[in-house]
């Protein structure tokens, strides 16, 4: 008579082959994030590279945003990569930091245009990011166009003359801690160096 197997064994048996074969392929945590994660911030930082060759910066400026939503909207897994940081994962990070650098330039020539406001800050792309993401999030399949309406809301809000006084912009060591709050937890991740 042979032993009865239960019917979880034979699945429970490939997802354990499964977690054995990305931990020989992917040893290191950093790896793995990188690897699943490098086309789209490649995408993202291409996304910057176009809208900086725009002759014209607010249309190079307002082009990026609906660019970027678009990617966060069309792709969940990329939704939350533009408002979420790998510390570990050091080739990913040196890439957004390239793209960041890129984007301060872009607002710098966006508000040199006169159309840009100029308490502009380049935190609140990350605040846009982070709204976009929320709404994508949250309407999925039941509303998937919905992220268009708060990008156009949030793009007409960043338009010169500004309307009122925006309040303060938040500290750049609590944004990374949102950043940190968003990743996959990670024992290992540095905290944020303090400000002077």
């Amino acid at each position: 008579m042979t032993a009865w197997t239960p019917p979880w064994r034979p699945w429970h048996a490939r997802r354990a082959w499964g977690f054995a074969t990305l931990l020989r392929r992917f040893p290191a945590k950093a790896d793995l994030v990188t690897a699943v994660f490098a086309d789209r911030m490649d995408a993202y930082f291409e996304a910057v590279t176009t809208a900086l060759d725009n002759p014209d910066p607010w249309d190079g400026f307002t082009g990026y945003i609906e660019a970027a939503c678009a990617m966060q909207a069309a792709d969940y897994g990329f939704a939350d990569v533009l408002t979420t940081t790998f510390p570990t994962a050091k080739a990913l990070e040196r890439r957004r930091n390239e793209a960041y650098e890129a984007m301060v330039e872009l607002i710098n020539r966006a508000k040199a245009t006169g159309r840009l406001r100029e308490d502009f800050d380049p935190s609140d792309l990350l605040l846009i990011h982070m709204a976009n993401a929320g709404v994508v999030n949250a309407t999925g399949d039941a509303a998937p166009d919905a992220w268009r309406r708060i990008v156009a809301l949030l793009i007409q809000s960043c338009e010169a003359p500004a309307r009122g006084p925006l309040p303060p912009s938040p500290e750049h060591d609590a944004l990374y801690k949102a950043m940190l709050r968003a990743s996959p937890a990670d024992p290992t991740a540095p905290a944020p160096e303090e400000s002077a």
